[in-house]
């Protein structure tokens, strides 16, 4: 695979003048996949998402198709149909995007993924600070129920769908589908015990699926294309274009898409390379909440597999590059701190765990660690992970434990300026 640009699918439209529009959208091949969709059954969008190797793009990587497979058939229950646009990963950037060049894109995936689940109602819920998105999303739901695709027996299908565009109260441990139905219901944003997993009870106890932005916003591109075109693009396991979001020091931050497996020597020469030519020191390959990469893993292919075979994770592809200027034990503390204010507090390993982590990396940072420290930072990070609740534990001790895997001379040296300053740890030396 070359690094050569790829005819852009889910970007494709970002760059025409009024994207956000229904019109443009129309003009561009909008609107047209649903009323394929429409024209068949659940069962067969359903398969050709399974077809398609569709896997979901908010970061777990799961088979679309599996979990839409998941909704029970019958409706003795209203279905439910929730978009989590709430992305509040550090370095995550893409969905926001989405929503304001293409919103169309997302609410026509809706109409045939709420199809495809037998789901009457959809909400989209979008962190609440972006209130520029939140606006856009509610304008193009309204140009969708005036054009007939939304609301009752749509196209004359029989099939009737309501969307709903929720503000989310603002934290980050919504992103977690289950605590992002605790907030959509107007409770506290905190994880639910699993199982019940939300499709057999999720919004209001009935089945409800979750899905990323950029999941669903690919389904209509399916529907055309098919799944063997779908298939051309990406890797076997992981197939299809994905939305790289790359910020730091590189010299055009921005979303680049490209097809899964994409290395980031490749995305680096989209970008332009290293900004002012300062040599890379170590990225995240999907958020803060991903194991870091160093330069050695330049040329880790970006996909599901290949991130996790060289002990990281694809994440939200929140690809976030440093240079050599920048201190590892400085940023591994700011994201520390992100995660302790974060925590809902909820389980104890998570909560009293983000805290003393914070802590321990503030007073190393200022100079006043020592080499005990790392050994009470990698102990702390051991109770926390996989006891946590929801998968935020987890993500908070990642930056953590490969900064030290991989940089603990880093470490160290702080440890060392201490023991340099302190004239009784000098004599005892």
């Amino acid at each position: 695979m070359s690094a050569d640009p790829i005819t852009p699918v889910l970007t494709k439209r970002w760059l025409s003048p009024q994207s956000w529009r229904l019109a443009t959208y129309e003009k561009l091949e909008g609107y047209t996949a649903f009323r394929k969709a429409l024209a068949g059954t659940p069962e067969q969008l359903v398969q050709l998402v399974k077809d398609a190797g569709l896997r979901g793009r908010g970061g777990a990587g799961f088979p679309a198709g599996v979990k839409w497979s998941f909704m029970p058939k019958d409706e003795s229950k209203p279905h439910y149909l929730v978009i989590n646009a709430d992305e509040g990963e550090p370095g995550t950037c893409k969905d926001i995007p989405l929503m304001m060049a293409d919103p169309h894109s997302l609410i026509e995936g809706c109409i045939i993924a709420s199809y495809a689940m037998r789901a009457h109602r959809c909400f989209i819920y979008v962190r609440g600070e972006a209130l520029h998105c939140i606006r856009r999303l509610n304008a193009a739901v309204r140009e969708a129920y005036d054009a007939g695709y939304l609301g009752k027996n749509i196209l004359g299908s029989g099939f009737d769908l309501d969307i709903t565009v929720h503000a989310g109260a603002g934290a980050y441990i919504c992103g977690e589908e289950t605590a992002l139905l605790d907030s959509l219901e107007g409770r506290r944003g905190q994880p639910r015990l699993k199982p019940p997993f939300p499709a057999a009870a999720g919004l209001y106890a009935a089945p409800t699926t979750v899905n990323n932005v950029e999941t669903i916003a690919s389904v209509p591109y399916i529907v055309n294309g098919g799944a063997d075109w779908f298939r051309q693009m990406g890797t076997e396991k992981s197939p299809g274009p994905k939305i790289y979001s790359i910020s730091g020091h590189v010299e055009r931050p921005g979303q680049y898409e490209a097809p899964l497996g994409t290395t980031l020597r490749e995305l680096l020469e989209l970008c332009g390379g290293m900004k002012d030519g300062i040599p890379l020191k170590f990225w995240t390959p999907g958020g803060s909440s991903t194991p870091l990469f160093t330069a050695e893993h330049l040329d880790v292919p970006l996909d599901f597999e290949g991130a996790a075979e060289a002990g990281s994770m694809l994440g939200t592809t929140a690809v976030q590059v440093f240079n050599e200027t920048v201190s590892v034990p400085w940023a591994v503390m700011k994201w520390t701190k992100f995660y302790e204010h974060e925590s809902c507090g909820k389980c104890t390993p998570c909560r009293e765990g983000t805290y003393w982590l914070a802590q321990i990396l503030e007073r190393m940072v200022e100079g006043r660690g020592t080499e005990e420290d790392i050994d009470t930072l990698l102990d702390v990070c051991d109770n926390i992970l996989g006891r946590a609740f929801c998968a935020l534990g987890d993500g908070a001790v990642s930056p953590i434990t490969s900064g030290i895997k991989y940089f603990r001379d880093e470490f160290l040296a702080l440890c060392d300026k201490n023991r340099a300053s302190s004239p009784e740890l000098v004599g005892a030396s």
